[in-house]
């Protein structure tokens, strides 16, 4: 492991502007990497990235609507244009629709997939072509312990972080020897706003963000022969 590596790469967040995503951009950000940042709230987004200007690096951002495909394309090339080619992804933007299956429309699970799927995959086909040709790339899908599980009210977004989690075996496969390497990170109840969605649970038990945040750092800096694609976080305590 070597942080150093990290130095100067040039990652692109989505979901920024939530818990999570803010956290992993400050995590970068600490190393020396540069930033472009996405995500749906502007004026939370701007503060944000503000707040990232404080380590030195290059830092941009634009606000994102994922659902929209012709939007992920301007995204994409935004961020080309900003910073020239994008050497770690973080696919953190989400949607969590906590309905019974007979409250649950076709329009839920249709913007669960668009967000939490089909942005993703959208993304990584943007971006990766660089990457191969570096020979260098890290992208990391934010999955959920709804990866490996199904629960009571959350079947739409089970269900897109189960087909999350299917890309990402898939695509650490398909381009690990190109040393292109894909991380599905699925971590439990966060405290962030999404988590405050969970029901008859403890929010005082649920995992720090920054404490992801700094997780991801760690395993994406490991650049010889042993990697952590698939990375399961669980609470201590679950009361």
């Amino acid at each position: 492991m070597n942080y150093n590596i990290l130095l100067n790469k040039n990652v692109f967040v989505t979901g920024a502007s939530g818990g999570i995503g803010q956290q992993i951009a400050a995590s970068y950000a600490k190393r020396g990497c540069n930033l472009f940042l996405t995500g749906q709230d502007l004026k939370r987004l701007s503060h944000v990235a503000e707040g990232m200007r404080q380590y030195g690096t290059e830092v941009h951002h634009l606000n994102a609507n994922l659902a929209d495909k012709r939007h992920i394309d301007e995204l994409i090339l935004e961020a080309k244009g900003r910073l020239n080619n994008i050497d770690i992804i973080v696919n953190c933007a989400g949607i969590f629709h906590t309905k019974p299956l007979e409250q649950t429309s076709v329009q839920d699970i249709s913007e669960c997939f668009d967000v939490n799927v089909i942005a993703p995959f959208l993304l990584t086909k943007g971006f990766v072509d660089d990457m191969i040709e570096r020979r260098w790339g890290r992208i990391v899908n934010i999955g959920s312990s709804s990866s490996y599980n199904g629960f009571a009210n959350t079947s739409a977004y089970c269900a897109s972080k189960h087909a999350l989690l299917g890309f990402t075996r898939s695509m650490s496969s398909e381009l690990k020897h190109k040393n292109v390497r894909t991380f599905c990170v699925s971590p439990g109840s966060v405290k962030t706003k999404m988590g405050k969605q969970v029901q008859n649970q403890d929010f005082q038990t649920f995992i720090d963000p920054e404490e992801v945040a700094e997780y991801i750092v760690f395993a994406t800096s490991f650049d010889s022969e042993m990697i952590s694609d698939e990375i399961v976080m669980k609470r201590v305590s679950l009361q």
